[in-house]
């Protein structure tokens, strides 16, 4: 993960990738983001039945519903 002042910067980054343009977020939409129960839960030791369970394929709806477009 690279972490930029601004978009400006991430932008003038002679490896930036335009097709990864909806990926540029401010680092609290990725931590909490990251905070979602499909991360979370990652310990567990039912950790796969977990997420094919109705529990787990909810966190997975919420968590697309937060990714960029």
């Amino acid at each position: 993960m690279n972490l930029f002042r601004s978009e400006e910067h991430a932008r003038n980054w002679s490896e930036f990738d335009s097709s990864m343009e909806t990926t540029l977020q401010p680092v609290s939409f990725w931590a909490d983001l990251f905070a979602t129960p499909v991360f979370r839960q990652r310990g567990r030791s039912d950790y796969l039945s977990w997420l094919r369970s109705a529990e787990g394929q909810a966190a997975w709806a919420v968590l697309r519903a937060g990714l960029p477009h």
